[in-house]
């Protein structure tokens, strides 16, 4: 019997998250939809991570809004 995980998190690394998430909104949109400052300084990928994997509420946020947008990527 095969076991199918229907979490939309599972596999996905942070980084590839905060990637298609910039891909898809870009940083400028991103820091109005979450209002974190590592979108709105200086924005990078790597800070992005930095930040965030330090950070579980703005994590949440994150993987949230991933989860939100999800459909309207074109994967």
């Amino acid at each position: 019997m095969e076991h199918k995980n229907n979490d939309p998190l599972h596999g996905k690394t942070l980084q590839t998250i905060v990637e298609q998430l910039v891909d898809f909104y870009g940083f400028d949109t991103l820091a109005e939809l979450i209002n974190i400052k590592c979108f709105k300084e200086n924005p990078s990928v790597k800070s992005s991570l930095t930040f965030l994997r330090k950070t579980d509420w703005a994590r949440k946020k994150v993987e949230a809004l991933y989860i939100k947008t999800l459909p309207k990527m074109s994967l």
